[in-house]
């Protein structure tokens, strides 16, 4: 199970982490930037100011997330479009929207099922994304 590392679709990998890397800016940037500040409770005051935490933290969390759906994918032999999808579902939604929800239950987010609500379509859309990617380039 682990020896597949040869076997993993590297052009994979690296496609579907740019295309979730700018799916995240997009998402993030443009598509729900100010009811994500709504989400925050920071809709009255500006926006956190960028610096190399919030600019690089994304990217660097995004790759192991691209990397595990990578591995499973091999592991799991997923080679069909109906079958990416489907396990693009299932990471999307069984595991990082159940930890996007899980994590916005913290008493510092003052709106969390709206955080959640605004954050789960990215990862479940990244993940769907990731799945058809890693899935054509074996």
């Amino acid at each position: 199970m682990f020896s597949v590392l040869s076997d993993l679709s590297w052009t994979g990998f690296a496609l579907a982490s740019v295309a979730s890397i700018v799916l995240a800016g997009v998402w993030f940037g443009a598509v729900i930037a100010k009811p994500y500040l709504v989400a925050l409770g920071r809709a009255d005051g500006p926006a956190p100011e960028a610096d190399l935490v919030r600019q690089a933290g994304p990217v660097l969390c995004l790759m192991p997330l691209v990397l595990t759906s990578t591995w499973l994918i091999e592991v799991l032999d997923v080679t069909t479009p109906g079958d990416a999808v489907a396990f693009g579902l299932l990471v999307g939604i069984g595991y990082l929207t159940a930890m996007t929800f899980q994590i916005a239950l913290n008493p510092n987010f003052p709106r969390p099922l709206y955080y959640g609500l605004l954050n789960a379509p990215f990862f479940v859309l990244s993940s769907v994304v990731t799945a058809a990617i890693v899935t054509a380039m074996r």
